[in-house]
């Protein structure tokens, strides 16, 4: 069967724009392998591989403290985006209340609010509270997100009515209705939320390096910043640094990319 030519177009786009989104990637991998005076040459393959970048970004620096802060912060925040804005979802899907349209509209305006005007008053709060450099402080604010509200809402949304009107008549709990029913029948979506959750909080920047004072602190992204200054930048280092640190973030992806990518794409065809 001869292919249509747009189809091999299509393809010929798809492959090239893949190359482009990947080469950046192959090319920081293979430059955490490179000795210092050996990142700026032409050549994409390492002269000789070297795995010192590696020992002294482990053993030598805080890294491993970082990047545990960072894995604490991703794995709480995300554990309670998936339980909460699930939870908050079906409530303002299910449970009939007065003002349920109003609460709705007033959450989705706040993803009109950039965050860096959510910085100062988060600061304040942090201040008050004795929140600064602690976990807690650079959690809080990714806890319960809008959008998670939202996508778990749309979700709900889809379910029939019917299902758990019978649980009701056998006698089940509201939040039985929610853990037993609703939560298995939203799996895509929980996937596609959860990845969502870990990477923007693995990758966030401005929060953390705002309340995080002191090095054993600081997040990967913050961590990573210092090896840059006035004197310059340690590239082969800051290579190495991202090389491990997208490690996680990837596994995650992999682990879970069938279900994020059947969740996104019920997102986007059901209302």
């Amino acid at each position: 069967m001869r292919l249509k030519l747009t189809t091999v177009v299509a393809y010929l786009l798809l492959l090239i724009g893949s190359l482009v989104m990947v080469f950046p990637f192959a090319w920081m991998v293979m430059s955490s392998f490179k000795e210092a005076r050996e990142i700026f040459a032409l050549g994409f393959w390492p002269s000789a591989w070297s795995f010192d970048n590696y020992r002294e970004v482990l053993f030598r620096t805080a890294f491993p403290r970082w990047f545990l802060n960072s894995l604490i912060v991703a794995t709480i925040t995300t554990t309670s985006v998936l339980f909460f804005c699930s939870l908050v979802g079906y409530t303002l899907t299910w449970l009939r209340f007065p003002g349920r349209t109003l609460i709705f509209v007033l959450m989705l305006s706040t993803l009109m609010v950039p965050t860096e005007m959510l910085v100062i008053p988060w600061y304040v709060m942090s201040v008050n509270y004795g929140w600064v450099n602690t976990f807690w402080g650079l959690i809080f604010p990714g806890l319960i997100p809008a959008f998670g509200v939202f996508l778990m809402r749309q979700f709900f949304r889809t379910l029939p009515r019917d299902l758990f009107d019978a649980a009701r008549v056998d006698g089940m709990s509201e939040f039985g209705l929610f853990w037993q029913i609703g939560l298995p029948l939203v799996r895509p979506a929980l996937a596609a939320l959860g990845i969502f959750a870990f990477i923007g909080n693995w990758n966030a920047y401005l929060w953390p390096l705002i309340i995080a004072k002191s090095n054993d602190m600081r997040t990967v992204p913050v961590g990573i910043s210092l090896f840059s200054g006035e004197a310059g930048a340690a590239w082969h280092l800051i290579m190495t640094a991202n090389a491990l640190a997208i490690l996680p973030a990837l596994a995650v992806f992999v682990i879970f990319q069938k279900q994020i990518i059947e969740g996104v794409a019920l997102t986007g065809v059901k209302g």
